[in-house]
């Protein structure tokens, strides 16, 4: 089941009848308070989720979702006429896995929603991962760092699962944004530098075995 969340009727109409076109299951939401009511008897798939909405705007939908446990990693696309660099970077570093910039194609929208669905379902293997003072525990989603757990948000999962997969291998930020947004915008750094700032923060002494190669990116050590 995929949600389209956008308080414009056609746009959302438009949504899912294209979704149920192409075999997807799909329901609209005229507002992300009526969305998150409605969690509470199902989960979805993937949220389309428009950012300019009245009362509760997208990104503070966004928030809510990535801080609760049941709902924190239900893939989630936004959706808005904005297309700064500094609105993109607003839902990503609050938790959204891709973007679309209205005006755009419905085939561009049920692209992104088979990109997304393929990334966040990817299989995972049951083995632990220990590198250092760091294991990572794949099938529980669990992160141990120096004997302690660390709650991790989904996206620094991820790149320390890369990382951790990879050690001592130096990964670009442009690679990381690519394997962990699944997007190719260049020059937005200041993302993956963020995601990078507060890993270490939350390993504490383990943080530093991730090393920043300068004028490259990063590499975790043993």
């Amino acid at each position: 089941m995929i949600w389209c969340v956008d308080d414009d009727s056609t746009i959302r109409d438009i949504e899912v009848y294209t979704l149920e076109q192409t075999g997807f299951k799909a329901r609209g939401f005229a507002d992300g308070i009526s969305m998150l009511e409605a969690l509470k008897t199902e989960i979805p798939k993937l949220i389309i989720l428009d950012i300019m909405m009245p009362e509760m705007d997208g990104l503070e939908v966004l928030k809510k979702l990535r801080s609760e446990s049941a709902y924190k990693d239900i893939p989630v696309i936004m959706a808005t006429a904005k297309g700064t660099e500094m609105d993109k970077i607003g839902g990503l570093n609050s938790g959204a896995d891709d973007y679309l910039v209205k005006p755009f194609g419905v085939m561009e929208m049920v692209a992104h929603v088979n990109a997304v669905l393929r990334r966040t379902t990817k299989q995972e293997t049951t083995a632990d991962i220990t590198v250092g003072n760091i294991t990572l525990k794949e099938a529980e989603h669990k992160v141990i760092a120096e004997g302690e757990k660390v709650e991790l948000t989904h996206k620094e999962f991820e790149i320390l699962k890369l990382f951790m997969h990879s050690p001592n291998m130096v990964f670009s930020r442009d690679r990381l944004m690519s394997e962990i947004w699944g997007m190719d915008y260049i020059g937005e750094t200041r993302t993956v530098d963020m995601h990078i700032k507060t890993l270490r923060q939350k390993l504490g002494g383990a943080g530093g075995q991730i090393k920043t190669v300068i004028g490259v990116g990063y590499r975790l050590e043993n």
